[in-house]
């Protein structure tokens, strides 16, 4: 204990001793020991929370993806006409132009609709991005053909863009064209049906996208003196780019996966013959179960080997911090 004395004031500064700081150390340590404890408990629960979570869709992913597709492959190394295991099937299909040329016309059908698509959309959600007048009226216009399912919507293209339908029609009653443009069962119908099918899906997914974009970075490069077109290019573009890459990727893997509206608008013995039609051929009219899974793996890996090319393009994107409040 020392005193120190100045005037009539006395203060006493007790200092602990060497066996006491020694206790609080080793306090200190217990406590920290405990709270690692709990922590770790904490954390232990909150994975096993997670994982109850995550069960069901992993569950549903693991019954209605993984094992088709891994029985599918175990079918297709199985011919009907060879015992055992066998890649006949493959070479069969490979050497077969009519039948790999399949590949090529679904690629052909795929890219160019997902092309347009992602272009409009983007077009179309760049300029709602902040809102505009009647935007809930035009946003539920521009997703109706959600509601209508693929076979009516077929059906409709047939009846308005026929070669008798109401496009044509209308041109010709104007004498715009003096004969009726064809827009079905061919090339055209097809990528109609596509575009028609996809885009909803692509323009929700950018609207949200670019909505959640910091408006404070966009206002601060028009007041550094930069133009609507290189805010653009130069500041918004590489933002959106990782959801263009997503948004890319699920609309190609809808589009090559194309069977109703190939059948319906389009050729489906000639120029729109795509896989899933010769899958499905091999299928339900030739009865040969095993060559169809053949070509429904082919069709598989065409698909991930695409979304293989994606995800390492997003990879390369650099990440950014760019979510803000959206819309004002």
């Amino acid at each position: 204990m020392v005193t120190h004395r100045r005037g009539d004031t006395n203060r006493r500064h007790d200092w602990p001793s060497v066996s006491d700081r020694q206790g609080r150390l080793a306090s200190c340590g217990i406590g920290e020991k405990m709270m690692r404890a709990v922590a770790n408990d904490e954390k232990s629960e909150f994975d096993a929370l997670a994982f109850f979570c995550l069960l069901p869709s992993l569950l549903y992913v693991l019954c209605m993806f993984v094992y088709p597709f891994l029985y599918g492959v175990y079918l297709s190394l199985q011919p009907q006409k060879v015992g055992g295991f066998s890649l006949a099937n493959y070479l069969t299909f490979f050497s077969d132009p009519y039948q790999y040329g399949t590949i090529w016309i679904t690629f052909s059908l795929a890219i160019p609709t997902t092309i347009v698509v992602l272009l409009l959309a983007l077009w179309l959600a760049y300029g709602m991005r902040r809102g505009i007048f009647m935007e809930r009226t035009v946003t539920t216009i521009l997703i109706m053909p959600i509601s209508l399912g693929v076979i009516l919507l077929s059906e409709g293209i047939l009846g308005f863009y026929g070669s008798q339908g109401w496009f044509n029609q209308v041109l010709l009653g104007l004498g715009l064209i003096k004969e009726p443009f064809i827009l079905t069962h061919n090339y055209a119908g097809v990528m109609l049906a596509l575009f028609m099918q996809q885009f909803p899906f692509c323009f929700l997914m950018l609207l949200g996208y670019i909505s959640g974009i910091d408006p404070s970075l966009e206002r601060s490069a028009r007041m550094l003196g930069a133009t609507p077109s290189i805010v653009f290019r130069r500041v918004m573009l590489p933002l959106i780019a990782p959801g263009l890459a997503i948004a890319f990727a699920l609309v190609f893997v809808m589009s090559f996966a194309v069977f109703p509206s190939a059948i319906m608008l389009g050729q489906p013995a000639g120029t729109t013959r795509t896989i899933s039609i010769a899958a499905y051929q091999k299928a339900f009219e030739q009865y040969d179960m095993s060559a169809a899974s053949a070509i429904a793996v082919v069709m598989g890996l065409c698909q991930l080997a695409a979304l293989l090319v994606i995800i390492l393009f997003r990879r390369r994107l650099s990440p950014a911090a760019t979510m803000g409040v959206g819309k004002r």
